[in-house]
């Protein structure tokens, strides 16, 4: 029998990665601008004609990439083997972990992101305290 708070959390964690995948492929300026502010937003959507196709057609692929993400965590919320959960929550963690260390050392060099970087960072650790309470919750489970 499996955790009904891994559970929640696949589900919360699906809903929010199917929802910014939707919103990249399908509002890429406006997401942009509002994530970024007018002035960088601009900046980010490229110079040129080419250059707009070309960003325009990353950030969709990105988007489609984070859909299937929160698509996967969707279909995972429903196994039930603890085993599974418990390794997954960590593996969770550590992607989370990695990609604020990701932004900490390589996206606040970049000129136009420098700003946002503490805000994706603490979204970031937020994210992997999720998993985190979800472990402490089933290793209380577990030795209770």
């Amino acid at each position: 029998m499996g955790s009904h708070g891994f559970f929640v959390i696949c589900i919360l964690h699906s809903l929010i990665a199917s929802t910014c995948g939707i919103l990249m492929m399908f509002y890429t300026k406006e997401m942009s601008i509002l994530v970024h502010g007018l002035e960088t937003g601009m900046k980010l959507q490229g110079s040129t004609p080419h250059d707009e196709l070309l960003i325009q057609t990353s950030d969709s692929f990105s988007g489609l990439l984070l859909f299937c993400i929160g698509f996967m965590l969707f279909m995972v919320a429903f196994v039930k083997d603890k085993e599974f959960q418990s390794s997954f929550a960590k593996v969770c963690v550590l992607l989370h972990i990695s990609m604020a260390v990701w932004r900490v050392y390589f996206e606040r060099k970049v000129e136009e992101l420098a700003h946002d970087w503490p805000r994706q960072v603490v979204g970031d650790i937020l994210l992997a305290l999720s998993w985190v309470f979800f472990l402490v919750y089933s290793w209380r489970e577990k030795y209770d």
